[in-house]
């Protein structure tokens, strides 16, 4: 039976900044050590969002350390501790757990971020960058084929991911050129169109892409906030928990959103 080893919140913090580089990003709240816990950690257990259920489970699993992708601190918030913040606080308080959390520089790391974990499970490869602070991905298939329609790639999206789709729009003719974006990046889809993309993935839609995609002939392919940003934080946690000989968990809270 391996025993975990203990490494120090501040040896943990350095590691996620080096190998993330929060510094580069403009970003909607604050990227880090959102809620200072013991100062040895032995477990980390990783998540997409800081809820109460993931915040539980971590407890139940006697974690030390949450990372997570949506944290608790956004931008514009009115700063009170109250009713959903309390209760999640107080949680992470009484337990004496860290809370690391990361959005844009996990979104798109190279390797272990978001964007490339979910290209990597649906069989993708990125071969350039697009919109804002570069955040968008553009690539085809790995395999180098194509997909024979819009409707194909969104039914390879409802099996690999194991959740419905929102497809608007049709490609004209085959999918070569794919662009992706994890998470509430319909914003981007104008970016993605610019870029030569046949087809457009990300997590959420809104009403005015579904008018862009037929008019452009880009399909714009909705899989879920959630379903899209599973895979890069349990990437980055495990690859630095075992740089430090650490326990790692991770716990998927299911969202439908």
């Amino acid at each position: 039976m391996n025993i975990a080893q203990s490494s120090h919140r501040q040896e943990l913090l350095l590691a996620f900044d080096t190998l993330l580089q929060p510094e580069r990003f403009k970003d909607y709240g604050p990227n880090g050590l959102q809620v200072e816990g013991r100062a040895q950690i032995r477990k980390i257990i990783s998540g997409v969002t800081a809820s109460r259920a993931l915040i539980e489970a971590a407890i139940d699993a006697q974690a030390d350390a949450i990372f997570v992708h949506h944290g608790l601190f956004w931008r514009g918030q009115d700063g009170c501790v109250t009713g959903w913040m309390k209760q999640r606080l107080a949680l992470l308080l009484a337990h004496d757990i860290n809370l690391f959390a990361y959005h844009l520089p996990l979104d798109v790391h190279p390797e272990w971020g978001n964007n490339a974990q979910l290209g990597l499970k649906l069989g993708l490869k990125a071969t350039a960058r697009f919109g804002e602070q570069d955040l968008g991905f553009l690539g085809e298939r790995a395999d180098g084929g194509s997909f024979a329609s819009a409707a194909a790639l969104a039914d390879h999206l409802k099996n690999i991911l194991n959740r419905p789709v929102v497809q608007a729009g049709q490609a004209q003719g085959a999918v070569k050129t794919i662009a992706w974006c994890s998470g509430g990046a319909q914003a981007y889809f104008e970016a993605a169109i610019a870029a030569g993309a046949d087809a457009f993935i990300t997590g959420e839609i809104s009403e005015p892409q579904a008018h862009y995609a037929r008019e452009m002939g880009v399909a714009f392919i909705a899989c879920g906030h959630h379903a899209s940003e599973r895979y890069g934080a349990p990437a980055v946690a495990a690859q630095v928990a075992a740089a430090f000989g650490l326990d790692h968990q991770f716990i998927d809270i299911d969202n439908p959103a």
